[in-house]
């Protein structure tokens, strides 16, 4: 017998960047719930470490006092104005926002920040009058029993929650997607990553452009660098799965060559310190399109699989799902409903925003690995390309700080 009981209409698993967002919206619809993760505050979580400019439309739609403000403000945020991209033949292509003179107040492309740091700076925005936020519960056992959920979880002692709706925001190991039987790798729309932090990275640019190499003879993979605060970066590397696997590639000893021995990179690491071991996790692709919703669940992030296959960015992604899931749900408790027909198009409003990376990532992956590289070393440093980027780049902020989060139920 659990030592408590908790009963709430919602039930958020996973407080990362989408359990958040989910919590945090539907506080602002004044609606409670129940936010769970297995981990206390604040807590490592392997990643890029990267912020776009979905993370901000997101943020801005919560408060934009906190892109104003909050983001310039906090040492732990790092500005970046634009991307560096290094082809396989060694060329350098940059693509830097320079605001307009008599910009009153300029925003970045991208911030930077660990998660340690950016997922703690969220949790601590929870809303205490609607959002009961249970740390270090790790949830056990789910089971439906009839319309109502019953999640055992331990915590120091056992816990018992019942619930109408369960948002599954934690990550690629979802226990709700193991309870639903759907936890499971497909090598084409999956990708093995490596993490290792450093500190005191050789040229760095000014602007602290996020970097991005396309390493000769290794497909649907990238080397990156993220600037991040005092004085350390975010190292990395990552290949698609599928890839990986035909070509035998081991990515931690193409991770340390490259560090190592790599004409391009070796050199920027000579006086570098690394600050950690490497850490390796897998990321779920977008591409997938998994079934995000089912009598009684939303699956939110990761475990929605909603990285955007083209650039491995998911914490934009995660959050768009969470704000979806947060607005599904508030309607469901209006209609009192919560069967899969109620969710119905909730898939839909994930994924019409990844439509063109989708195709992108198909289109790469149909290619030859002699026509993939031709391919990027012709488009990245192309006039046209920059010129593109720069046609483009005022639509991106426009969207991201003016533009609604249209939600179509």
């Amino acid at each position: 017998m659990p030592s408590e009981i908790v009963k709430t209409d919602i039930l958020i698993i996973g407080a990362g960047p989408a359990g958040a967002t989910a919590s945090l919206f539907l506080a602002k619809l004044g609606i409670p719930h129940l936010i769970a993760d297995a981990a206390i505050f604040p807590r490592d979580k392997v990643c890029g470490d990267g912020l776009d400019l979905k993370v901000v439309r997101v943020l801005r739609h919560l408060d934009p006092a906190i892109t104003e403000h909050e983001l310039p403000a906090n040492q732990m945020f790092t500005p970046c104005w634009g991307t560096r991209f290094f082809t396989q033949n060694g060329r350098i292509a940059d693509f830097i926002y320079n605001p307009p003179p008599g910009t009153a107040l300029p925003h970045p492309l991208f911030w930077t920040a660990k998660r340690f740091c950016f997922d703690a700076f969220l949790a601590k925005k929870f809303d205490k009058r609607y959002a009961d936020f249970r740390q270090g519960v790790k949830v056990e056992h789910i089971q439906k029993d009839g319309n109502e959920w019953r999640v055992l979880a331990t915590t120091p002692s056992d816990l018992e929650i019942r619930a109408s709706l369960i948002i599954g925001a934690d990550g690629d190991h979802s226990v709700l997607l193991r309870h639903l039987g759907e936890r499971k790798i497909d090598r084409r729309h999956y990708a093995g990553t490596l993490r290792q932090y450093w500190r005191g990275v050789a040229d760095i640019h000014p602007k602290n452009l996020i970097e991005v190499y396309f390493p000769p003879g290794l497909p649907m993979s990238y080397f990156y660098i993220f600037p991040l605060a005092n004085g350390e970066a975010n190292v990395g590397y990552g290949m698609v799965s599928e890839v990986a696997a035909k070509g035998r590639h081991k990515l931690r000893d193409i991770f340390e060559r490259l560090i190592r021995e790599d004409p391009v990179m070796a050199p920027r690491f000579q006086r570098a310190e690394s600050l950690e071991e490497p850490v390796g996790w897998g990321i779920p692709l977008a591409s997938r399109r998994r079934r995000a919703f089912g009598d009684g669940y939303l699956l939110a992030g990761d475990a929605a699989s909603l990285v955007c296959p083209t650039s491995g960015e998911g914490i934009g992604t995660g959050m768009i799902s969470g704000y979806i899931a947060a607005h599904f749900a508030q309607k469901a408790l209006l209609d009192k409903r919560f069967d899969a027909e109620q969710f119905k198009n909730y898939d839909r409003e994930l994924y019409r925003r990844l439509q063109s990376e989708i195709r992108l990532y198909n289109l790469m992956m149909s290619l030859s690995p002699r026509v993939y590289d031709f391919g990027l070393n012709l488009i990245a440093p192309h006039p046209l390309f920059r010129w593109s980027f720069r046609q483009r780049v005022g639509g991106w902020l426009k969207t991201a700080y003016e533009t609604p989060i249209e939600v179509r139920f």
